[in-house]
């Protein structure tokens, strides 16, 4: 067996209704870095980097609690998306300049983040994080002697 790990890269894919605002917002404005772009008579696709990847799996407890720390009642779906951020405050406003809506302004969470939750284009709901320092452990949250 190989020391490769099997999955090289996690690629979120969405679909987006109103695609050129979805590429304005999340590449102009939020500042991803465009990958590559590719256009066929049937459509077209934009990559954007994101940083470092990792999938996160929740129960539906620990979602509504979650929730319940970062905008005080269950608001997101089956999926939301968490960017790490160095200025969670100043980049909450700059996307709700742009058009995202503030669902909750950024709250220090009992794992030592600062997170914003917001709903953005393309149908997403977005956690920013910004790390304060310690031993929290990300968006999360949790006991961090619960870690594997």
């Amino acid at each position: 067996m190989s020391d490769e790990p099997a999955v090289r890269e996690l690629r979120l894919v969405v679909t987006a209704d109103d695609y050129e605002a979805a590429v304005h917002f999340y590449r102009d404005v939020l500042g991803l870095p465009e990958r590559a772009a590719f256009s066929s008579p049937d459509g077209r696709v934009t990559v954007l980097e994101a940083g470092r990847a990792t999938l996160e799996l929740t129960d539906p407890g620990h979602a509504a609690f979650i929730d319940d720390v970062e905008v005080g009642r269950r608001v997101a779906g089956h999926v939301r998306v968490a960017f790490e951020v160095g200025d969670s405050a100043a980049v909450t406003a700059e996307l709700a300049a742009a058009g995202a809506e503030v669902v909750a302004r950024p709250t220090r969470t009992p794992w030592n983040s600062l997170n914003a939750r917001l709903e953005a284009p393309a149908g997403l709901q977005l956690t920013l994080f910004e790390e304060l320092g310690g031993e929290g452990w990300g968006p999360s949250g949790g006991d961090p002697s619960d870690r594997p």
